[in-house]
């Protein structure tokens, strides 16, 4: 990290920090309300909510990505791309499916500090996988209270170090010349809590030209200041170099060999370099027995070199090698009370927040491989205000009733200092929306509530969406945001040995935004708006203790996404089609035996039915359905705790389809999953006493 950017991190903190400081785990207004709270309250959230805690998230996983353990969550889903260049593949209720890198449509927080960026695009890499206590999954219209690209909420929450001091080593091998290793310290010091941990992951990869190194740090400091304040300094930084890119293949390329890389990756090189760094604070204080306030700043940088599968040499190409140089940050300040109107229990939540990424970008000519001249240069700004008011009122001793709204205003500027091409390619857009959200909750009995909620969100383009167009050059302005209307009726069952929740959901959403015509002379994918969609859909989990030592686990999905209306570029109707990447019925489901305390088996099985993969329904992935073993040992010998673990993926070493890239160029729709692949490691930890 430049000296610069990390003086202005801490100058921010510490103007931030003058009063007080926190170790708990910080919990911002809007989460407190919509979630992130105890679970005892979950029967009465309008809302669908899933809770992964740690030992879902870290039994016998490789801990690098989120879709180890996301999988599991009705309504979501998460591929492992087997493309680090690209990150995990994240959609919620068929928001975010188009993504090709990165995630889209679906919100992503860790401790408050948010890692989607104010335009919308977020980065699942960046969790702290190694220390999480739990992670939170938000489906339904509440959701839309987070703001922009909120058709789902997943956030993240860290857990404090030990008491005493812990030092834990965890190392795994496996398939392809995987091998990840971390490093974790956690302890207790007076009033400062601190847990860290540095990883480093290498691995060939499954196919060819899919070679990966991985290295991540993460530092939270905890500090109760005194009865009424604490404060949580977060921070983490991400180091991927050279990450090679085998892109998509074909059909005909799929049947020829699935494991190969596309001819134009290893001619141009494809592959992409990530230096991420990242600092957070989190404040609360109780000013009286009424009054929470929580204050959030954030900061950081990340540099990114991609280089693509094209020369980009052509007049508006914008290259084929891509440098990004972005500084980012963002706070936001938040008020709660728990009080009394109209002779009703109350609480309420207010706050305003602000956001701002600043990105150079340049593009290069690609010489096979080495960065040529320069075709692109200019300077992009995206700013986002927004201010919620939300309450939940308990009107009687079984109903209670949720309503909120927040105002977002998202601006996009950019400044073109490529001017050798004879034209300014300046210019600005604005967008603003308010999102209303209302939702009624009845404890049925003290085991069984039911809900319904309505609400309307709304997703803006991206800075990647808006930089490039299917003719000329700079910005697309004429992407609009889509927008949603969205209701969902549901129920939650809670007893000893079941856990049951059930929604049906229904959205309509205006200009949907779509992957468009590839950019003139490239592959380059540019993107485009459709006039309206439809998503209705089911989501049913059950989690069930079949015997004292045997637990069964069930999410399933049925999702119907259609369009109403869409003419494409080429003059085609393709109302009633399918949205691609969205299957219509998706399945997980586990069996747990756990014979002894300390050792655990289970098998686990994810099916996904056919899925297209483009907007005209030509191309398609077949439905399939892969089963995973894990086992893993825990034993205590004094200050020592040992786990050996092991899983094997795809057991019955079938062929399928894991992810797709919707609308590829090239027809390159097609990422496959590996055949059958193992994982072994030991995780050893030791407490000082």
């Amino acid at each position: 990290m430049k000296p610069t950017a990390i003086r202005v991190m801490l100058s921010s903190a510490l103007l931030c920090t003058a009063t007080s400081a926190y170790s708990a785990t910080v919990q911002l207004p809007t989460q407190t309300v919509l979630g992130a709270s105890d679970d005892s309250r979950d029967l009465s959230l309008p809302l669908a909510r899933s809770t992964l805690f740690a030992d879902d998230l870290s039994t016998a996983h490789l801990g690098a990505n989120l879709s180890e353990s996301l999988q599991r969550v009705p309504g979501l889903l998460a591929l492992n791309r087997q493309n680090y260049a690209q990150d995990v593949q994240i959609s919620s209720r068929g928001f975010g499916a188009r993504a090709q890198f990165g995630v889209r449509g679906v919100r992503l927080l860790q401790d408050g500090i948010p890692l989607t960026m104010p335009d919308g695009q977020g980065q699942p890499a960046l969790f702290d996988l190694d220390n999480l206590a739990r992670i939170e999954v938000l489906r339904g219209p509440l959701s839309s209270l987070y703001g922009n690209a909120s058709g789902g909420i997943i956030q993240g929450f860290s857990s404090e170090g030990s008491f005493y001091p812990t030092l834990e080593s965890r190392s795994s091998v496996g398939s392809d010349g995987l091998w990840r290793s971390r490093l974790k310290y956690g302890a207790q010091y007076g009033d400062l809590n601190v847990a860290a941990n540095v990883s480093r992951l290498e691995t060939d990869g499954y196919r060819d030209h899919s070679e990966t190194r991985r290295d991540m740090a993460n530092l939270r400091l905890g500090w109760d200041i005194d009865d009424a304040s604490s404060l949580t300094l977060l921070f983490n930084a991400l180091d991927q170099p050279d990450t090679q890119d085998p892109l998509g293949l074909t059909a005909a390329a799929l049947d020829a060999d699935r494991q190969q890389a596309v001819a134009q990756a290893e001619r141009f090189d494809t592959r992409k370099s990530i230096s991420h760094q990242q600092l957070g604070m989190n404040y609360q204080r109780r000013l009286t027995n009424d009054d929470q306030i929580t204050v959030m700043v954030y900061g950081g940088e990340r540099d990114v070199q991609q280089f693509l599968a094209f020369p980009g040499n052509s007049q508006y190409s914008g290259g084929g090698v891509i440098e990004l140089d972005r500084r980012f940050g963002g706070s936001e300040l938040g008020w709660q009370r728990d009080t009394a109107l109209f002779e009703l229990p109350v609480t309420l939540a207010a706050g305003l927040s602000w956001g701002y990424q600043g990105e150079g970008r340049k593009g290069f000519v690609n010489q096979f491989g080495r960065k040529g001249g320069l075709q692109r240069n200019e300077f992009n700004r995206v700013e986002s205000r927004e201010a919620y008011l939300i309450s939940t009122w308990q009107l009687a001793p079984r109903w209670s009733l949720t309503t909120g709204a927040r105002y977002s205003k998202v601006n996009f500027d950019s400044d073109d200092k490529y001017l050798v091409d004879g034209q300014n390619d300046s210019g600005s857009v604005r967008y603003d929306e308010t999102t209303p959200a209302l939702g009624l909750s009845y404890q049925w009995t003290p085991t069984l509530s039911v809900y319904g909620a309505i609400g309307k969100g709304f997703e803006t383009p991206t800075a990647q969406e808006l930089a490039y167009r299917p003719g000329g050059s700079g910005l697309n302005l004429q992407l609009r945001p889509s927008t949603a209307d969205n209701a969902e009726v549901g129920f939650k069952l809670r007893r000893d040995r079941t856990q049951v929740d059930m929604a049906l959901f229904y959205t309509r959403v205006d200009n949907e935004i779509v992957t468009g015509e590839p950019q003139l002379n490239t592959d380059r994918s540019t993107y485009a708006n459709a006039g309206k969609s439809t998503r209705r859909g089911v989501e049913l989990s059950v989690e069930q203790q079949l015997t004292s030592q045997l637990t069964g686990y069930l999410a399933y999905t049925w999702l119907d996404a259609r369009f109403d209306r869409y003419i494409n570029g080429n003059g085609d109707d393709l109302a009633d089609n399918r949205l691609p990447g969205i299957p219509r019925h998706s399945l997980y489901a586990e069996l747990a035996w756990q014979p002894t305390e300390g050792f655990t088996t289970a098998l686990e099985m994810q099916s996904l039915s056919q899925r297209y993969a483009n907007d005209d329904n030509s191309a398609e992935a077949p439905g399939y359905a892969a089963f995973n073993w894990r086992a893993s040992y825990r034993q205590q010998l004094g200050g020592w705790q040992l786990e050996p673990f092991a899983r094997v993926d795809n057991l019955t070493d079938r062929e399928y389809i894991g992810s797709l890239i919707v609308n590829g160029a090239g027809a390159r729709y097609y990422e496959p999953a590996p055949e059958r692949s193992w994982l072994v490691g030991l995780d050893v930890q030791y407490r000082w006493d």
